[in-house]
């Protein structure tokens, strides 16, 4: 089961990898705009806030894969950690942008924090 959380830690963090460069780098370009259906201009006046955000996505990544390489018990809390923040995170951009982030965030983070507590 270790190996299973694992994997799923290192997709977690994969993913956040992922917005960051969506948000920090694609955010007015057509990948970045297609994936949240914006135009040209609305993108350019929040470039500054996505940026921002993907920079916390990012933290949320680095945090994921130091809790996969360090040795337990700071692992095992880092992993608890992150992606508690995680979760906390998809639930309050479901609540508060787009509901969709809960199934894109939140709720693979909860699988994973699930399989990290139960390979304890």
């Amino acid at each position: 089961m270790e190996t299973v959380a694992n994997v799923l830690v290192a997709l977690i963090a994969l993913l956040h990898a992922y917005i960051l460069v969506l948000e920090m780098f694609l955010w007015q370009k057509p990948p970045g705009r297609r994936f949240h259906g914006f135009d040209p201009q609305f993108a350019a006046a929040t470039a500054k806030l996505a940026a921002n955000q993907g920079l916390y996505n990012g933290f949320l990544a680095a945090g994921l894969v130091w809790g996969l390489v360090a040795a337990d018990p700071t692992g095992f809390r880092a992993q608890v950690f992150f992606l508690s923040c995680v979760i906390v995170a998809g639930v309050y951009g479901a609540a508060t942008a787009n509901r969709r982030i809960l199934f894109a965030q939140a709720v693979p983070g909860a699988i994973a924090l699930a399989a990290v507590l139960i390979a304890q």
